[in-house]
Protein backbone atom coordinates (compact mmCIF):
# COMPACT_ATOMS: atom_id res chain seq x y z
CA UNK A 1 0.00 0.00 0.00
CA UNK A 2 1.26 3.84 -1.07
CA UNK A 3 1.87 6.04 1.55
CA UNK A 4 -1.13 7.98 3.03
CA UNK A 5 -1.63 11.59 1.82
CA UNK A 6 -0.64 14.36 4.65
CA UNK A 7 -4.73 14.93 5.20
CA UNK A 8 -4.69 13.18 9.02
CA UNK A 9 -7.49 15.09 10.72
CA UNK A 10 -10.16 14.97 7.20
CA UNK A 11 -13.53 13.13 8.63
CA UNK A 12 -13.71 10.00 6.82
CA UNK A 13 -15.46 9.99 2.92
CA UNK A 14 -16.01 6.80 3.03
CA UNK A 15 -15.96 3.91 6.19
CA UNK A 16 -16.62 0.18 5.56
CA UNK A 17 -17.43 -2.16 8.57
CA UNK A 18 -17.76 -5.73 8.40
CA UNK A 19 -19.22 -5.43 4.98
CA UNK A 20 -20.52 -8.53 3.41
CA UNK A 21 -22.27 -8.57 -0.32
CA UNK A 22 -22.82 -12.24 -2.09
CA UNK A 23 -24.68 -12.85 -5.18
CA UNK A 24 -26.55 -15.45 -6.11
CA UNK A 25 -24.58 -16.60 -8.38
CA UNK A 26 -22.25 -19.20 -7.06
CA UNK A 27 -19.69 -18.38 -9.79
CA UNK A 28 -19.23 -14.91 -8.30
CA UNK A 29 -16.82 -14.42 -5.23
CA UNK A 30 -18.49 -12.74 -1.97
CA UNK A 31 -17.32 -9.19 -1.59
CA UNK A 32 -15.92 -9.10 2.47
CA UNK A 33 -14.39 -6.07 3.70
CA UNK A 34 -13.63 -5.98 7.51
CA UNK A 35 -12.57 -2.95 7.73
CA UNK A 36 -11.29 0.02 5.30
CA UNK A 37 -11.82 4.13 5.90
CA UNK A 38 -10.98 6.38 3.14
CA UNK A 39 -9.84 9.88 3.89
CA UNK A 40 -11.89 13.41 2.77
CA UNK A 41 -9.69 14.66 -0.81
CA UNK A 42 -7.74 11.22 -0.98
CA UNK A 43 -6.85 9.55 -4.01
CA UNK A 44 -7.96 5.60 -4.04
CA UNK A 45 -6.68 2.70 -6.93
CA UNK A 46 -8.30 -0.47 -6.49
CA UNK A 47 -6.60 -3.17 -8.89
CA UNK A 48 -8.31 -6.50 -9.57
CA UNK A 49 -9.03 -8.83 -12.45
CA UNK A 50 -12.50 -8.55 -13.79
CA UNK A 51 -14.77 -11.16 -11.78
CA UNK A 52 -12.93 -9.58 -8.51
CA UNK A 53 -15.66 -7.85 -7.08
CA UNK A 54 -14.60 -3.90 -7.99
CA UNK A 55 -17.66 -2.93 -10.15
CA UNK A 56 -19.63 -4.61 -6.76
CA UNK A 57 -17.64 -2.77 -4.68
CA UNK A 58 -18.49 0.88 -6.07
CA UNK A 59 -22.09 -0.58 -6.66
CA UNK A 60 -22.06 -0.37 -2.60
CA UNK A 61 -20.30 2.63 -2.21
CA UNK A 62 -22.48 4.06 -4.39
CA UNK A 63 -25.93 3.25 -3.36
CA UNK A 64 -26.79 1.33 -6.25
CA UNK A 65 -26.15 -1.77 -4.21
CA UNK A 66 -27.29 -2.00 -0.60
CA UNK A 67 -25.13 -4.11 1.77
CA UNK A 68 -26.85 -7.77 2.85
CA UNK A 69 -24.23 -7.40 6.01
CA UNK A 70 -22.16 -4.86 7.97
CA UNK A 71 -22.26 -0.95 7.29
CA UNK A 72 -21.28 1.36 4.40
CA UNK A 73 -20.61 5.21 5.52
CA UNK A 74 -20.37 7.74 2.65
CA UNK A 75 -19.69 11.31 3.71
CA UNK A 76 -21.46 10.60 7.45
CA UNK A 77 -24.63 9.04 5.90
CA UNK A 78 -25.05 5.24 6.45
CA UNK A 79 -26.63 3.60 3.49
CA UNK A 80 -27.51 0.70 5.62
CA UNK A 81 -29.87 3.10 7.38
CA UNK A 82 -31.20 4.35 4.17
CA UNK A 83 -34.12 3.12 1.22
CA UNK A 84 -33.22 2.80 -2.29
CA UNK A 85 -35.00 6.57 -3.09
CA UNK A 86 -32.74 8.12 -0.43
CA UNK A 87 -29.54 6.50 -1.56
CA UNK A 88 -31.16 7.34 -5.10
CA UNK A 89 -31.32 11.14 -3.78
CA UNK A 90 -28.31 10.87 -2.08
CA UNK A 91 -26.52 9.96 -5.07
CA UNK A 92 -27.45 12.50 -7.55
CA UNK A 93 -26.70 15.42 -4.92
CA UNK A 94 -23.16 14.15 -3.66
CA UNK A 95 -21.69 11.31 -6.15
CA UNK A 96 -20.20 11.40 -9.39
CA UNK A 97 -20.28 8.08 -11.01
CA UNK A 98 -18.01 7.39 -14.22
CA UNK A 99 -19.50 4.19 -15.43
CA UNK A 100 -17.25 1.10 -17.16
CA UNK A 101 -19.76 1.57 -19.99
CA UNK A 102 -20.20 5.43 -19.68
CA UNK A 103 -24.18 5.27 -19.82
CA UNK A 104 -24.30 8.35 -22.31
CA UNK A 105 -27.75 9.72 -23.61
CA UNK A 106 -27.09 8.55 -27.26
CA UNK A 107 -29.77 11.40 -28.44
CA UNK A 108 -27.83 14.24 -26.37
CA UNK A 109 -24.97 16.32 -27.58
CA UNK A 110 -21.57 16.17 -25.55
CA UNK A 111 -22.61 18.99 -24.25
CA UNK A 112 -26.13 17.87 -23.15
CA UNK A 113 -24.66 15.25 -21.63
CA UNK A 114 -22.32 16.70 -19.57
CA UNK A 115 -24.63 19.16 -18.19
CA UNK A 116 -27.24 16.30 -17.59
CA UNK A 117 -26.57 15.96 -14.06
CA UNK A 118 -27.33 19.22 -13.08
CA UNK A 119 -31.09 18.66 -13.99
CA UNK A 120 -31.12 15.93 -10.97
CA UNK A 121 -29.71 18.24 -8.58
CA UNK A 122 -30.70 21.31 -7.26
CA UNK A 123 -27.39 21.08 -4.75
CA UNK A 124 -25.03 20.47 -7.80
CA UNK A 125 -26.64 23.10 -10.18
CA UNK A 126 -26.05 25.88 -7.45
CA UNK A 127 -22.77 25.07 -7.26
CA UNK A 128 -22.70 26.19 -11.03
CA UNK A 129 -23.27 29.90 -12.18
CA UNK A 130 -23.19 29.05 -15.92
CA UNK A 131 -23.62 25.19 -16.96
CA UNK A 132 -22.85 25.59 -20.75
CA UNK A 133 -19.39 27.80 -19.76
CA UNK A 134 -18.72 25.20 -16.74
CA UNK A 135 -19.43 22.17 -19.38
CA UNK A 136 -17.09 23.81 -22.02
CA UNK A 137 -14.29 24.39 -19.23
CA UNK A 138 -14.04 20.64 -18.60
CA UNK A 139 -14.53 19.31 -21.74
CA UNK A 140 -11.73 21.70 -22.91
CA UNK A 141 -9.71 21.03 -19.99
CA UNK A 142 -9.83 16.90 -20.74
CA UNK A 143 -9.36 17.08 -24.65
CA UNK A 144 -12.79 17.23 -26.15
CA UNK A 145 -13.68 21.61 -26.43
CA UNK A 146 -14.04 21.34 -30.23
CA UNK A 147 -16.58 17.87 -29.89
CA UNK A 148 -19.12 19.89 -27.49
CA UNK A 149 -21.95 20.37 -30.06
CA UNK A 150 -21.14 16.35 -31.58
CA UNK A 151 -23.96 13.27 -31.21
CA UNK A 152 -21.96 11.37 -28.94
CA UNK A 153 -22.87 8.35 -31.40
CA UNK A 154 -20.12 9.98 -33.43
CA UNK A 155 -17.70 9.66 -30.88
CA UNK A 156 -14.85 7.62 -30.66
CA UNK A 157 -14.65 5.19 -27.03
CA UNK A 158 -11.70 6.81 -26.18
CA UNK A 159 -13.64 10.14 -26.61
CA UNK A 160 -17.10 9.18 -24.96
CA UNK A 161 -15.03 8.35 -21.78
CA UNK A 162 -13.77 11.83 -21.66
CA UNK A 163 -17.43 13.05 -21.72
CA UNK A 164 -18.50 10.35 -18.91
CA UNK A 165 -15.58 11.94 -16.87
CA UNK A 166 -16.87 15.86 -17.15
CA UNK A 167 -20.35 14.44 -16.59
CA UNK A 168 -18.93 12.95 -13.08
CA UNK A 169 -16.99 16.03 -12.07
CA UNK A 170 -19.72 18.61 -13.20
CA UNK A 171 -20.92 20.13 -10.05
CA UNK A 172 -18.15 19.41 -7.97
CA UNK A 173 -19.44 16.04 -6.63
CA UNK A 174 -17.77 15.01 -2.75
CA UNK A 175 -17.18 11.36 -4.05
CA UNK A 176 -16.07 10.64 -7.54
CA UNK A 177 -16.41 6.74 -8.41
CA UNK A 178 -14.40 5.61 -11.63
CA UNK A 179 -15.00 2.19 -12.93
CA UNK A 180 -12.42 0.91 -15.50
CA UNK A 181 -12.31 4.83 -17.08
CA UNK A 182 -9.46 4.22 -18.96
CA UNK A 183 -9.87 0.76 -20.36
CA UNK A 184 -10.23 2.25 -23.75
CA UNK A 185 -6.78 4.59 -23.53
CA UNK A 186 -3.47 3.44 -24.31
CA UNK A 187 -0.41 3.75 -21.40
CA UNK A 188 0.40 7.01 -22.14
CA UNK A 189 -3.14 8.41 -22.83
CA UNK A 190 -4.05 6.66 -19.69
CA UNK A 191 -1.53 8.52 -17.32
CA UNK A 192 -2.66 11.84 -18.98
CA UNK A 193 -6.41 11.25 -18.52
CA UNK A 194 -5.85 9.99 -14.45
CA UNK A 195 -3.60 13.41 -14.40
CA UNK A 196 -5.97 15.57 -15.53
CA UNK A 197 -8.98 13.96 -13.62
CA UNK A 198 -6.80 14.78 -10.09
CA UNK A 199 -6.58 18.19 -11.43
CA UNK A 200 -10.50 18.45 -11.43
CA UNK A 201 -10.62 16.61 -8.00
CA UNK A 202 -8.45 18.63 -6.45
CA UNK A 203 -9.99 21.75 -7.30
CA UNK A 204 -12.95 20.25 -6.21
CA UNK A 205 -11.99 19.29 -3.30
CA UNK A 206 -13.51 15.40 -3.72
CA UNK A 207 -12.68 12.01 -2.94
CA UNK A 208 -11.77 9.70 -5.79
CA UNK A 209 -12.09 6.09 -5.60
CA UNK A 210 -10.77 4.65 -8.88
CA UNK A 211 -11.03 1.09 -10.39
CA UNK A 212 -8.79 -0.74 -12.64
CA UNK A 213 -7.10 -3.73 -13.46
CA UNK A 214 -4.03 -2.17 -14.86
CA UNK A 215 -1.61 -2.06 -12.05
CA UNK A 216 0.85 0.41 -13.95
CA UNK A 217 -1.60 3.68 -12.92
CA UNK A 218 -1.17 2.64 -8.48
CA UNK A 219 1.46 4.43 -7.86
CA UNK A 220 -0.01 7.69 -8.91
CA UNK A 221 -2.67 7.39 -6.37
CA UNK A 222 -2.07 8.19 -2.67
CA UNK A 223 -3.73 4.65 -1.50
CA UNK A 224 -4.23 1.63 -2.94
CA UNK A 225 -4.72 -2.63 -2.53
CA UNK A 226 -5.97 -5.31 -4.83
CA UNK A 227 -9.33 -7.18 -4.83
CA UNK A 228 -9.06 -10.93 -5.25
CA UNK A 229 -11.82 -13.51 -5.44
CA UNK A 230 -13.84 -10.64 -3.37
CA UNK A 231 -11.05 -9.80 -0.46
CA UNK A 232 -8.44 -6.75 -0.37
Amino acid sequence: MNEPSSNVDAVPAIVLDSLRYAWSDVMSPDLVINDLQVRSGDRWFIEGASGSGKSTLLGLLSGVLAPQKGGVTVLGKRFDDMGGAERDRFRADHIGYIFQMFNLIPYLSVIENVTLPLRFSKRRRKRVSDPDKEARRLLEHLGMGKLAERKVTKLSVGQQQRVAAARALIGSPELILADEPTSALDEGHSEGFVKLLFDECKTAGSTLVFVSHDSRLAGLFDQSFRLEGGHP
